[in-house]
């Protein structure tokens, strides 16, 4: 009897064995990628961004480059030793290339064969990932991926006899079994290799005599079926190597990364001896919560290797006095924000089972040193608002990125503290917008070609009666009127009063019409404190809105996916560029202009406390009720920025647009990469001269008059005695 029960259980667990190890092995998460660092003649890089990128790549600083992972510095710049990618048009490799920089502008790639090249792109960024629900995660390798020496460490330590015994150590288990029964508990175990396999693939890892007599026949059942190499690709994969928050590291692969940013075949051996040292013990020996046991566990490995001659005495000195060599990269998944709007985004065209299963890859369009900066930004400037202000209670903040020719979306900033996974602010709270909306207006009105940026508009008091009964009476911040006033002046100052008169001139429904092409999906009803943005928009909603206006009147939608493929690198789906008009190029053109003037001489001129005067910015303040939200939105160069800040509660704040959302902003645009943007006036306009009291174009050297653009139909009479 005992004899069948054993048999089938033997058989039952022969076909456990087969099932697990030759079936779908693991559920693989999908990794998601920021754009790839691309470097070309003629680009204009930020102060520190290729420092920057490079590091967060895990590339290491050597005085000759000769390895991929490698970059030195030169005379004329840097050298770098790219590493390849696997991208869905095919394989990049890896080159030693010399980069030429001048003022950090770089201006030639030179390959160590003498041959200029046009672009190196390197590897994208692994910025997250999309989890199963027990949030296991792991780079898969083979054996001819490990650096020389991994296995003969990982065995010297773990398994000595791996490649002569069946699966199970006798002598290991007698040996174990004696300290145990001195001890009168489970205190040494006899397991090989194998046996952890078993015990973390198959089993779990509660110590149980039910689980040892079960171990031990699976192990020689895997020894069977199995070569050794075979089973040892499996352990490489499977074994546990520590815990990023609710993320567990498995595999040696994703490991090497996670710990020094770097792929496993670039270990150095005192780098490999960590590795091996961590199986006994990844939490009590992590070296970024534990670098002392972490470095005590390590010169202990290389002490087992010296012992067994498999490096010398002087080696292991030499190796024992490196330091761990951790990353000083950024860990994965420190952008919650940009990666709740990716999964949003694919899970209309994906199974949640399939992005957390399958192994995929996600391209996307997020930029890591534009990441940095609007994280940084934020946190300090919201720092010393609440400093300065007597630590405002609550006081929260959301940015938003994108680039101004494609619309591609670049950083996503959901909380004052960038790498918090709380409340998504950028995208899933809206709040008041207030002036920020007067832009939209102003397009409005030039849509219909009555206005121009010259034309009068009264700012008188405005009166009207609500349904309930209520007059709504409108106010300017200032508290007075300015009679009547050119067009243009009533956004440059944000005058409430002449924009309502403006608005309901052209017509609440044409302003939302407007707001619709512009992205705006939301039924808005047409009141007239829309007008002066009565409507909760998200920042997200409120950058697409001045993408459109950036990017001379075509709407795009923000683009955040580019790419989806399989591990082996095939295409699965491609987010083309979709674009269309969403007003007039003329309009837009007079708009734009408008707006220099709002940050050049307007609410929003604070902002050239952070850039130099010959950058050109144009961009629009937002204070609602109360100073309840702080908004400050604009684009220049190649990109367009949204900030919001604002009270959880939504209650009052003493700041204003330009006191609270302006630092931010002009903070994060400081440290971007600016190149000026090609403004190609449309042929049906020109610049006049005018008299912006009589409207009249007047001589040059007439005393205050204003330069402005007008459509050439519209053209203003010429008084040649300056309009007086």
């Amino acid at each position: 009897m005992l004899a069948v029960v054993g048999t089938v259980a033997l058989v039952y667990l022969d076909a456990q064995i087969r099932h697990r190890f030759e079936g779908h092995r693991w559920s693989l998460p999908a990794k998601v990628y920021a754009r790839p660092l691309e470097l070309y003649q003629g680009q204009q890089l930020a102060m520190g961004q290729l420092d920057y990128e490079l590091t967060q790549l895990g590339y290491r600083w050597v005085k000759r480059a000769k390895a991929p992972g490698q970059v030195q510095k030169t005379s004329q710049g840097i050298t770098i030793y790219s590493r390849g990618f696997r991208f869905a048009g095919g394989d990049e490799q890896g080159f030693l290339v010399d980069v030429s920089l001048a003022k950090n502008k770089v201006i030639g790639l030179v390959q160590s064969s003498g041959a200029s090249m046009a672009l190196l792109r390197l590897e994208p960024q692994l910025v997250g990932g999309i989890y199963p629900a027990h949030n296991e995660d792991r780079e898969l390798i083979q054996l001819h991926d490990l650096p020389n020496g991994f296995i003969e460490t990982l065995l010297a330590v773990e398994d000595r006899q791996y490649y002569s015994h069946y699966g199970i150590s006798p002598w290991a288990i007698v040996r174990a079994m004696w300290a145990n029964v001195k001890a009168g508990a489970v205190v040494q175990g006899g397991s090989t290799l194998t046996q952890q396999l078993v015990k973390n693939f198959y089993l779990t890892d509660q110590q149980s005599l039910w689980r040892k007599l079960v171990e031990a026949p699976m192990a020689l059942l895997l020894n069977v079926h199995y070569s050794k190499d075979e089973v040892l690709e499996v352990y490489l994969n499977e074994v546990f190597a520590g815990q990023a928050g609710k993320r567990a590291i498995h595999g040696f692969g994703l490991a090497s990364r996670f710990y020094f940013g770097q792929p496993i075949g670039e270990l150095k051996l005192h780098q490999v001896a960590l590795l091996v040292g961590l199986v006994k013990g990844p939490s009590y020996y992590n070296p970024f919560r534990h670098p002392k046991r972490a470095t005590k566990r390590r010169n202990l490995v290389l002490s087992v290797l010296a012992q067994q001659g498999l490096i010398s005495e002087a080696q292991k000195a030499n190796y024992q006095a490196l330091p761990l060599d951790l990353t000083e990269a950024s860990q994965v998944s420190r952008y919650p924000a940009y990666m709740d709007l990716v999964r949003q985004q694919l899970k209309q065209h994906y199974q949640v089972s399939a992005l957390s299963s399958h192994g995929l890859r996600i391209f996307t369009s997020l930029d890591p040193w534009v990441q940095h900066q609007a994280n940084k930004a934020m946190f300090e400037q919201v720092s010393k608002l609440k400093q300065r202000h007597g630590e405002i209670k609550g006081l929260q903040g959301a940015a938003v990125v994108s680039h101004r020719d494609s619309g591609d979306l670049l950083a996503l900033v959901g909380d004052y503290n960038g790498g918090y996974a709380g409340h998504n602010w950028a995208l899933d709270r809206s709040r008041q917008v207030g002036s920020l909306l007067k832009p939209v207006v102003h397009l409005a009105a030039l849509e219909i070609g009555r206005y121009s940026p010259a034309s009068i508009i009264d700012d008188a008091p405005v009166s009207m009666p609500q349904v309930d009964g209520s007059l709504w009476q409108p106010q300017n911040y200032d508290r007075k009127s300015h009679g009547k006033v050119p067009m243009y002046e009533t956004l440059v100052k944000s005058y409430n009063q002449a924009n309502v008169r403006l608005g309901l001139a052209v017509g609440v429904d044409k302003v939302l019409q407007q707001l619709r092409q512009m992205g705006v999906e939301q039924s808005i009803p047409a009141y007239p404190s829309v007008l002066l943005g009565a409507v909760e928009m998200s920042p997200l909603q409120v950058n697409q809105v001045y993408q459109t206006i950036a990017g001379n009147g075509f709407y795009s939608p923000l683009s955040i996916v580019r790419q989806v493929t399989k591990a082996n690198g095939q295409l699965l789906s491609y987010f083309p560029f979709a674009v269309r008009q969403a007003a007039s190029n003329d309009s837009v053109y007079l708009l734009q202009h408008e707006m220099r003037l709002v940050a050049s001489q307007g609410t929003g001129k604070g902002v050239y406390r952070y850039l130099p005067k010959q950058q050109k910015v144009a961009a629009k303040t937002g204070t609602t009720n109360d100073q309840k939200d702080s908004w400050f939105a604009g684009f220049s160069g190649q990109h367009v920025a949204t900030v919001w800040l604002g009270r959880e509660d939504a209650k009052p704040t003493p700041l204003t647009g330009a006191s609270g959302a302006l630092n931010v902003w002009g903070q994060l645009m400081r440290h971007l990469p600016y190149t000026a943007y090609a403004d190609i006036k449309p042929q049906s306009i020109d610049y006049y001269y005018l008299n912006v009291k009589t409207g009249e174009a007047i001589p040059s050297h007439c005393p205050n008059g204003v330069r402005l653009p007008m459509l050439k139909t519209s053209a203003p009479l010429f008084n040649a005695n300056c309009g007086y």
